[in-house]
């Protein structure tokens, strides 16, 4: 979704891509390809040679460990910017999330903030800006997908603190935030960070999420509450079973730890007053543009 938004505005757009993991894709007139690592220094100093900017947007949501996560989300972001100073590269965008807010919770949590705190070390060296946006769903989305699944069908999962709030954001205003900043021009965005939602003050809780679902589906749904403890017992076996088979699990106890925190809510006022961004998606609209 990024790259065809991109794409949209005019940008020419060079993507890496993990030749493990993929297979290559195609080329074409506005996007060129590159097979490469964040692991592999050097294919990152060819991968962002001639480039005005740099979008940040890789990163590893499963393990268990810290060290598992720094791979990605921490060294990873050191040895790009490495290479981006190395190329003298103007401008430099992290993505990270909004669980740097609180890295004590996760392994996931404190890995972001890392990987933060590396970029503001080159605070002297190269124009930089962090993106914290809050769960992000929309088109390519697969982690949320099962989640709004379930919701539309009529069954809404109250989980999390009882009085617990949090912020959203559809992809297409994540992916607007970022040609806006990349855009900007001036002091106002530079060497800072920035908080995203849709434009829904406060957040939502849960109820107020099954009361759009009976809006939209015209049928009252079922709440069903899942206790922490539960999530706890699943979170553990869950690692074990990771450790036996090899796996990457997303669900962990720094994750329920993530998903009891009470406040998950974003401010987006300095980046509405920074930029012209503004989100144009809430919840309701989200969900209609995906399901209905």
């Amino acid at each position: 979704m990024l790259l065809r938004h991109l794409v949209a505005q005019g940008f020419q757009v060079k993507a890496l891509y993990r030749p493990a993991s993929n297979s290559s894709p195609t080329p074409t007139n506005s996007v060129r390809w590159q097979a490469g690592d964040l692991a592999d220094q050097e294919s990152l100093r060819t991968f962002v040679a001639g480039a005005d900017a740099v979008v940040h947007c890789a990163g590893a949501v499963r393990g268990t460990t810290l060290q598992q996560f720094k791979q990605s989300n921490t060294e990873g972001v050191a040895r790009l910017l490495q290479a981006v100073t190395e190329q003298k590269v103007s401008r430099f965008l992290l993505m990270s999330s909004l669980a740097a807010r609180e890295p004590s919770l996760s392994a996931y949590a404190s890995s972001k903030k890392l990987g933060e705190d590396v970029l503001r070390e080159y605070h002297d060296r190269i124009s930089w800006n962090i993106l914290r946006p809050p769960a992000v769903y929309g088109p390519g989305d697969r982690e949320m997908l099962p989640l709004l699944q379930l919701i539309k069908r009529g069954l809404v999962p109250l989980i999390g603190a009882k009085e617990g709030r949090f912020s959203l954001l559809y992809v297409d205003d994540l992916a607007a935030a970022v040609s806006c900043l990349l855009r900007a021009q001036g002091g106002a965005t530079q060497g800072r960070c920035f908080e995203l939602h849709d434009g829904h003050p406060g957040g939502y809780s849960w109820r107020q999420i099954a009361s759009i679902a009976t809006d939209l589906s015209g049928k009252e749904p079922r709440c069903l509450a899942i206790p922490r403890p539960l999530l706890q017992s699943i979170s553990l076996a869950n690692v074990s079973l990771a450790r036996l088979l090899g796996y990457q699990p997303m669900l962990t106890p720094g994750k329920v730890r993530e998903i009891f925190h009470s406040d998950w809510v974003c401010d987006n006022t300095a980046i509405c007053r920074a930029t012209d961004w503004q989100p144009l998606v809430q919840f309701r609209e989200g969900m209609r543009r995906l399901f209905y």
